[in-house]
């Protein structure tokens, strides 16, 4: 519940922080505050990576890096830039499915049945209504469009980078998490350097909603996700995939005042059912052990 609350309230201060600094460098700063705060609580904990013999290649570590934090984080803040914080937590709820049709294909035991592929259509469908019917027809003076494109391509990385993390050998989690990041913060550093050019100096009031994007919807988070896997197991994490467009259209309607689009809430109880049907024998073992 807790973690659901965090990443889905992400969205809402990233809407809070554009108006004050560029998308790809509000990415840098994040993840680079982030890198220094992890790092710190994992050397604090004894430096270890590795936890058997097995070694992870540094092209694995590359592409979760650039799947799990630059790319999603550059396309997410870009995105939110014509797009409502709302939308863009829904979107975010289309990682489990996507996830389907990939791990069917590149991770042994995991695929497709009848089930599973009857939540992935009507996912599918919610993700179909939440771009809507102008997806197609865009009249050249809108970003609307493309900025709907950057969110789910956001979701689409979640979801392949979810796929290579299982290739990675058992590793501290905080550790592999902490080099993942440093290799994020240079892959979002060097195109923020060439788009937007040298570190800007943020707002006044900008600067603590990127203390807290880095701090607590970042780090602090990672760290939460830590605890959650230790304690309940990596199944109970499909859990926040279902709590995070709930507290983002929440937050957005709430505290944001974004319209609360009825093709919104319709597109949020599709894409969550989807997500319910294809994972429901993974909460039916979950339940059975509590």
């Amino acid at each position: 519940m807790t973690l659901g609350l965090v990443w889905g309230a992400s969205f809402m201060f990233i809407e809070l922080a554009l108006p004050g600094i560029t998308p790809f460098w509000l990415a840098a700063y994040r993840v680079i505050l982030a890198s220094i705060v992890t790092t710190f609580v994992w050397q604090m904990r004894g430096g270890v990576l590795y936890t058997t013999d097995a070694k992870a290649g540094w092209s694995l570590m590359f592409w979760v890096s650039a799947m799990s934090t630059a790319f999603p984080f550059m396309a997410i803040n870009w995105g939110q830039q014509y797009v409502t914080s709302g939308f863009a937590g829904v979107t975010m709820a289309a990682v489990a499915l996507i996830v389907l049709p990939l791990a069917h294909y590149l991770v042994p035991g995991e695929r497709l049945t009848l089930r599973k592929t009857v939540g992935f259509v009507i996912g599918f469908l919610g993700v179909l209504v939440l771009i809507g019917p102008g997806a197609f027809q865009s009249s050249g003076t809108s970003l609307e469009i493309l900025g709907q494109i950057a969110c789910l391509s956001a979701a689409a990385c979640y979801a392949i980078s979810s796929v290579i993390m299982r290739r990675i050998p058992p590793v501290d989690t905080l550790g592999l998490t902490s080099i993942t990041l440093w290799i994020g913060a240079v892959l979002v550093a060097v195109p923020a350097f060439v788009v937007e050019g040298p570190p800007p100096m943020p707002l006044a009031n900008v600067i603590w909603v990127i203390v807290t994007l880095g701090l607590i919807q970042t780090a602090a988070a990672t760290l939460l996700r830590v605890v959650v896997i230790r304690t309940a197991g990596p199944t109970f994490m499909s859990l926040v995939n279902y709590m995070v467009p709930v507290w983002s259209v929440v937050l957005g309607v709430l505290i944001l005042g974004e319209p609360a689009d009825s093709s919104l809430f319709a597109a949020m109880l599709l894409i969550l059912v989807g997500v319910l049907l294809s994972q429901w024998g993974a909460l039916l073992r979950l339940f059975s052990k509590s």
